[in-house]
């Protein structure tokens, strides 16, 4: 392998598709000029199927927008989306405590609150993201804002409805890792030592509970002292969402100089996941595993979802940058040529969300209230910027 031509081949090619084809689809299909924000359930040719409007996508918009400008190219038309649907969040999904809501009619009218946080994340790193591309420091104030609400919402003992029954202690991967991510986001434009703090606690939770070496995993659900409950939901492994994990801390390990031992936790969770997640017999990362081989609750557990597909490309280029180990770049290459093969629509453009496992699909929508433009437009802009890294290492 050429590593110079292969790495220069896909920043082109991240940049390309991502400037001509999705975010062009989203700007075209998914935002609301009326109303402001953004639709994310449409049909496989940009068709409006429902008008409810996701939350989480509100704030995960605002960030690819405003994360694209700030690193891909100064496209005005980005930065003004960005700005119209922060402020139909303002407007429209916090109550009266400063919880968000999971989802809204197009004007902006509750329909649904749920016990997560996770509306607030997204909108907490939209807002930094903004302030960012910006220097307007009423988004880098309300990023810190949203978050510390966050913090305070999981600190206050009733104030999330519970998952279970008050004598179920159990803890959640989910919430631990992307506070890693938004403590990350934040800290770009906002110098306060507790987003550092929150990175640094929720990586030891990780280690400390999560992380079991007995099963080579980290498991998405165990008990309150971490420790492995032998039932069908906590033996789950999220191949893709431990992935999304390593390269969380891929990434603050390299803002910290390549800290060592933080890195090589990150190779760790990365390398069980790969083993964990790759089907090798039909290729891509697999929805859900059991730490003990045992078939799987979930009935989407052998199905392929975009998403996974992203985090690992992410992962692997990051995992190349940092140990200059060329298994990472064939496992980049072969993750890409499943992920390249299977979902892009060439005729409408975007990607399919949801395939069966032999690579077929299972149904052609672009989106819906958890497929929208992230994952995929994060990955492209994401491995443009690696790309660029790795080109600048190698021509060192």
């Amino acid at each position: 392998m050429n590593v110079k031509e292969y790495i220069k081949s896909w920043a082109e090619s991240y940049k390309k598709d991502l400037t001509e084809n999705i975010m062009p689809f989203w700007m075209k299909y998914g935002l609301d000029r009326e109303n402001g924000g953004v639709y994310t359930c449409v049909d496989r040719d940009g068709s409006l199927m429902d008008t409810t409007k996701s939350v989480w996508f509100q704030g995960r918009f605002a960030f690819i927008c405003s994360f694209a400008y700030n690193n891909v190219e100064k496209n005005q038309e980005w930065l003004d989306a960005a700005k119209s649907t922060l402020e139909f969040i303002e407007k429209h999904c916090f109550d009266e405590q400063g919880h968000m809501y999971f989802s809204v009619t197009a004007e902006g009218k509750p329909l649904r609150k749920r016990r997560y946080v996770f509306s607030e994340t997204f909108a907490a790193i939209a807002m930094s993201e903004y302030a960012l591309a910006t220097g307007d420091q009423h988004w880098a104030k309300r990023a810190i804002q949203v978050f510390e609400d966050t913090q305070r919402f999981l600190a206050t003992p009733g104030f999330l409805p519970a998952k279970f029954e008050a004598d179920v202690k159990l803890l959640g991967h989910s919430i631990v890792m992307i506070l890693i991510n938004v403590g990350s986001c934040i800290r770009k434009v906002v110098d306060d030592p507790k987003l550092t703090q929150q990175i640094d606690e929720s990586i030891e939770k990780l280690k400390k509970y999560f992380i079991h070496p007995e099963f080579k995993c980290l498991l998405e659900t165990v008990g309150e002292n971490g420790e492995f409950i032998d039932t069908n939901m906590t033996r789950t492994i999220n191949p893709g969402h431990c992935i999304e994990t390593s390269w969380f801390i891929m990434e603050e390990a390299k803002l910290r100089g390549w800290d060592k031992p933080m890195f090589d936790l990150a190779l760790q969770v990365f390398d069980w996941s790969w083993d964990w997640g790759w089907d090798k017999q039909y290729g891509g990362i697999i929805n859900f595993r059991d730490c003990k081989n045992l078939p799987p609750q979930d009935y989407s557990q052998d199905m392929k979802f975009w998403w996974p597909q992203c985090e690992t490309i992410i992962a692997s280029l990051y995992a190349y940058l940092g140990t200059g180990d060329e298994k990472y770049l064939y496992r980049h290459e072969r993750i890409s040529e499943w992920t390249y093969a299977h979902f892009p629509d060439a005729e409408y453009g975007e990607w399919y969300g949801y395939l069966h496992r032999d690579g077929t699909v299972a149904q052609p929508a672009k989106g819906n209230l958890y497929k929208g433009p992230f994952h995929i437009p994060r990955m492209m802009i994401k491995g443009y910027m690696l790309c660029q890294e790795i080109l600048k290492k190698l021509e060192a």
